[in-house]
C-alpha cells in the first residue's frame, strides 16, 4: 500500500505542474493576440512561436488525460496492470512513467502498430 502512495503522490504532483503549465501557455497565448504585428518576420516568428506552443500544450493535456486514467486506476485497484496482457509492470517503469498503461513488452507492440 505504501507504493501506491508514493505512485499517487508523484501523479498528483504532475498533474498540478501540467495544470499550471496549461493555464499560464494559455495566458501567453491570450497576451499574443494582443500584440501589434509590424512586419512579415515578426508575424513568422510568432506564428511559429504560436505552433509550438499549441503543440506543447496539446502534448500537457494528452499526458494530464493518462495522468487522471492512472489515479482512477489507484482508486479501483488496477494501477500497475499491463492493458494489453494483465502482467504487472515494473516498478522501475512505473518510477520513470508513473502512468504507463503497458509493460515494456506491450509498448513495443503498441508502437510498431500502423496508425490508424
Amino acid at each position: 500500500m505504501l507504493e501506491l502512495d508514493y505512485f499517487k503522490e508523484l501523479l498528483i504532483e504532475r498533474k498540478k505542474q501540467i495544470e499550471k503549465n496549461i493555464l499560464e501557455t494559455n495566458s501567453e497565448l491570450e497576451e499574443l493576440k494582443s500584440v501589434e504585428i509590424n512586419d512579415d518576420g515578426d508575424y513568422a516568428s510568432l506564428c511559429t512561436n504560436n505552433l509550438i506552443d499549441n503543440a506543447i500544450n496539446e502534448q500537457q493535456v494528452n499526458e494530464l488525460k493518462e495522468i487522471e486514467e492512472a489515479l482512477k486506476k489507484i482508486e479501483n485497484g488496477t494501477y500497475g496492470t499491463c492493458e494489453m496482457c494483465g502482467e504487472p509492470i515494473r516498478k522501475l517503469r512505473l518510477k520513470v512513467k508513473p502512468y504507463a498503461k503497458y509493460c515494456i513488452v506491450c509498448r513495443e507492440i503498441v508502437e510498431k502498430e500502423p496508425v490508424r
